[in-house]
């Protein structure tokens, strides 16, 4: 396959893509104090922040590849609004909906653990939770603190780097190698008209198809395309193609019987079910039946007695079909149609293979040392900093009495702090004195 080929494929049908996530931050709670005519001493009356804007991917069934990440990488929601006077809490922003294809799997990138498989239309999950707003004053109003000056910082949100994968969901799969008829048969017993030619590489994209040989019990047929050798290794897009075999209930293996292209068919079988095994060793145990195709051109029948003979050795079904003609294949349907009956749907994943966002617990301040000065810094210490009002003597009050409280002075006895050492909370520098 040339550049252009790979271009062609790339551009035709999207099945993986890199994006980066962001929900929204917190509004941040609001100072005020009421200012009535009659009421010169009003109390606190800030409003709190609203939430920021979750990610949410959603399925949508109209979608059928994953092109649109292709043109847009960068996710970005609302921030909520910051609180007002008179208690007057801060909008809540809407959510961002990110709209996938049936069977996409979302994984986090840097650990590859998967966040979601998301199959059904509607289906709905949260990918990055927005942060939560800010308390204003009037929160913190009690009988010794009358007049609070400082209120909460939003909470930030959510940074997130994701893989999104589709994996088509189809019942039955036919697999087999380049130029054995799949798409014909698929475009035989289906409304799906697959771009069929004899390419000696691969049908450029999967195709899907609805099969109903049984009136009332029809189930999705996916043509895959054509695996070469190492196709396990990504050689030939193999990569790109065999994750759609994997939710698969019932593999038809498709194998070109007639030999006038001169190849065994055995042998095409074998290497084939060892790509399989090689990139997925749960596809080794997936339900397979063989489908011989290209019966109307086998000349000889010793041929396909030699093949059968040899399939059912190894306790495999095999379909005598020809594909041109349709000879075989509604035989072969009906059997495959009766077998999904009775085989449960397996998870595609197990428990461990699932991202579990650790979970750190309420946030701590961090310590360090810039030469002689020690810094306090960390979520906890960004958000004081940013509620305290430094030139009014309540809220600085405040500021130290939650560091004692956090435990911030009795830590940095522990380094090692000497009355007079500069401390830095953050970007607001003070002198040490017990």
């Amino acid at each position: 396959m040339n550049q252009k080929d790979e271009k062609e494929v790339k551009s035709m049908f999207v099945d993986k893509a890199e994006i980066y996530l962001r929900s929204g931050k917190g509004g941040d709670g609001f100072v005020s104090f009421r200012r009535e005519k009659y009421v010169p001493d009003g109390g606190p009356d800030g409003g709190d922040g609203g939430k920021g804007a979750s990610v949410i991917a959603i399925v949508d069934e109209g979608l059928r590849t994953l092109m649109d990440f292709r043109y847009k990488t960068k996710y970005a929601a609302e921030d909520g609004q910051n609180g007002g006077k008179k208690r007057c809490s801060g909008r809540d922003a809407q959510n961002l909906y990110i709209k996938v294809p049936p069977g996409t799997i979302i994984r986090e990138k840097e650990t590859g653990g998967i966040i979601a498989d998301l199959t059904e239309n509607g289906e709905e999950f949260v990918i990055a939770r927005g942060g939560k707003g800010g308390r204003g004053n009037w929160h913190f109003k009690n009988s010794v603190r009358q007049a609070p000056s400082f209120a909460e910082q939003g909470r930030k949100g959510t940074e997130r780097n994701v893989i999104l994968e589709l994996k088509m969901l189809a019942d039955v799969g036919l697999v087999g190698y380049p130029n054995v008829g799949k798409s014909t048969i698929l475009s035989a017993i289906t409304k799906a008209k697959p771009k069929i030619a004899n390419y000696h590489f691969t049908t450029l994209r999967p195709n899907l198809g609805v099969v109903e040989i049984i009136r009332g019990k029809s189930f999705v047929l996916a043509d895959i395309p054509g695996l070469i050798e190492g196709a396990h290794e990504g050689i030939g897009l193999g990569h790109e193609f065999l994750r759609h075999v994997e939710r698969t209930k019932v593999i038809v293996h498709v194998v070109d019987v007639s030999g006038l292209e001169g190849r065994d068919p055995i042998q095409d079988f074998d290497q084939i079910n060892d790509e399989l095994e090689l990139y997925n060793p749960k596809l080794a145990g997936r339900h397979q039946i063989v489908a011989a195709n290209k019966m109307d051109l086998v000349f000889e029948d010793d041929k396909y007695d030699a093949f059968k003979t040899e399939m059912e050795s190894r306790g495999y079904t095999v379909f005598p079909i020809s594909a041109a003609t349709g000879k075989g294949v509604d035989e072969l349907m009906q059997h495959v149609t009766l077998m999904l009956d009775d085989i449960e749907i397996e998870p595609l994943y197990s428990e461990d293979e699932y991202f579990v966002e650790e979970d750190k617990g309420p946030a701590e301040m961090e310590y360090s040392m810039a030469g002689d000065i020690y810094l306090v810094t960390g979520e906890p210490a960004e958000r004081l900093v940013y509620a305290t009002d430094f030139d009014d003597d309540e809220s600085l009050r405040h500021f130290q009495m939650i560091l004692a409280q956090r435990g911030v002075f009795e830590k940095l006895k522990e380094m090692g702090i000497q009355d007079g050492d500069t401390v830095r909370v953050v970007d607001i520098e003070f002198e040490f004195y017990e």
